[in-house]
């Protein structure tokens, strides 16, 4: 599984096995908590920041929108701010970067957030931003975009993988582990089809099959 440069690699160890005459089969993996699709604490950028377990759960969970924006290398403010965002919104963003996942190797050229971008969605009050990579943010461009969103109360989630999701409104289901006081954890994420919505344009209506997941 890809991970960030640095960060723990997945290490799976069996304490216990069946074959060996043990009673039962007992597994053990460790890896970093930003390792596959992830949430982000705020503690992961902020001193004294709270930490993954106090996220509220009705941010992760509920409508959410799939921006598709194509082939940009950055997600500028101008590629944004005409796409009706709303306060309130959980905002995913599909770019390119859901390509790479079938590759082996660690991209560094992936789309990310700018700051400047990462500032006006907290403004608008958007509770939730997704991105189809390990990172919101460019690998040299400092903690500006995560403390822009973690010091307004928006979640971020990383390493969506969106290849199979088109554009649209779908129920969002975000359950990260619960880890006490951690600057991350990994989540089980999955993403429901609202036709209806989609056919009416409303927000938030009873969503339909199939899953999704990410």
């Amino acid at each position: 599984m890809l991970h960030w440069p640095g960060n723990p690699e997945i290490v799976v160890t069996q304490t216990e096995h069946l074959r060996r005459g043990d009673e039962a089969t007992v597994s053990c993996v460790s890896l970093g908590v930003h390792t596959g699709t992830h949430v982000d604490a705020p503690v992961h950028f902020i001193i004294d920041g709270a930490g993954v377990d106090s996220i509220r759960l009705d941010r992760l969970i509920g409508p959410a929108r799939v921006l598709d924006l194509g082939e940009v290398d950055r997600i500028r403010q101008s590629e944004i701010e005409g796409r009706e965002i709303r306060a309130g919104d959980r905002v995913l963003f599909k770019t390119r970067n859901s390509r790479y996942w079938n590759e082996k190797d660690f991209r560094s050229d992936y789309t990310c957030l700018v700051p400047e971008s990462a500032r006006w969605l907290a403004a608008q009050g958007v509770l939730t931003v997704g991105i189809d990579y390990l990172s919101i943010a460019s690998m040299d461009s400092g903690p500006e975009t995560h403390r822009a969103l973690l010091s307004a109360g928006v979640c971020i989630i990383e390493g969506l993988d969106l290849s199979g999701v088109g554009p649209g409104l779908y129920d969002l289901i975000c359950l990260p582990l619960r880890l006490e006081g951690l600057d991350g954890a990994p989540a089980r994420v999955l993403l429901r089809k609202s036709r209806l919505a989609d056919e009416q344009g409303t927000r938030g209506s009873r969503p339909n099959p199939p899953q999704r997941r990410l």
